[in-house]
């Protein structure tokens, strides 16, 4: 399964995007999706993750409130919608699929990853 992110971009503190992240291949449905984020030097972290049906979504506290995960299983897409953005989500966004449908919050669980989409938020 390729992955592939998209909508990444420089914005301001304050601002919104949203990012996509597109599958190659009908059985996404069956996956559970997460978004992931990191710095250089860092660690991957969890951003937030959906159930394979989009039943059950999690976030990490850092962005509870202020993002958004949602999936069209027809589109064969999962969507992170980013709000009141802060200079500390700047970050390489990745989108991750989860063959055991989810939910989960570690990145030793997801199989496929996409390459990335930065994601700058300036002041």
């Amino acid at each position: 399964v390729q992955l592939q992110a998209f909508g990444g971009g420089l914005v301001q503190a304050g601002g919104s995007l949203r990012l996509s992240c597109t599958a190659s291949e009908r059985t996404f449905s069956t996956y559970g999706m997460g978004w992931f984020r990191q710095v250089p030097g860092k660690e991957r972290d969890f951003v937030a993750t959906i159930t394979r049906g989009g039943s059950q979504t999690y976030y990490a506290d850092s962005v509870k409130g202020r993002f958004t995960i949602s999936r069209d299983n027809a589109k064969n897409t999962v969507y992170l919608q980013m709000n009141n953005l802060k200079l500390e989500d700047t970050a390489v966004y990745y989108c991750a699929a989860d063959i055991l449908g989810g939910p989960s919050l570690s990145p030793d669980v997801y199989v496929y990853w996409g390459r990335g989409t930065l994601v700058t938020v300036s002041s």
